[in-house]
């Protein structure tokens, strides 16, 4: 299974840390301490991507309004088809969220 390549006791420190968080703000506060700029970025991308992909989008428009290369974009519909499904539990849920706005 994909999810045991991840796993460990650092992994579900990580992990259990971002669950204590509480709001945006303190999603903020703690990536930027946590990550580079550019790895944030890259994160926020990734979704991005994942979303446009949920919603049909071609590569080229994807491309054109994320700045992902073809090769991120190739790897995250493979995540997106084929991974452990969650790219899209957090985008039903997104979407889910966006609806009762």
């Amino acid at each position: 299974m994909q999810l045991d390549k991840i796993r460990g006791p650092q992994t579900d420190q990580l992990f259990e840390a971002i669950l204590q968080l509480e709001n945006v703000e303190e999603c903020y506060e703690f990536f930027d301490d946590l990550c580079t700029i550019s790895e944030i970025q890259s994160l926020a991308q990734r979704l991005e991507v994942a979303k446009m992909l949920h919603l049909k989008k071609t590569y080229d428009t994807i491309q054109l309004e994320t700045g992902a290369s073809t090769a991120t974009i190739s790897r995250i519909r493979r995540c997106v088809d084929y991974g452990s499904g969650g790219y899209n539990k957090i985008i039903e849920r997104l979407n889910a969220n966006e609806e009762e706005k």
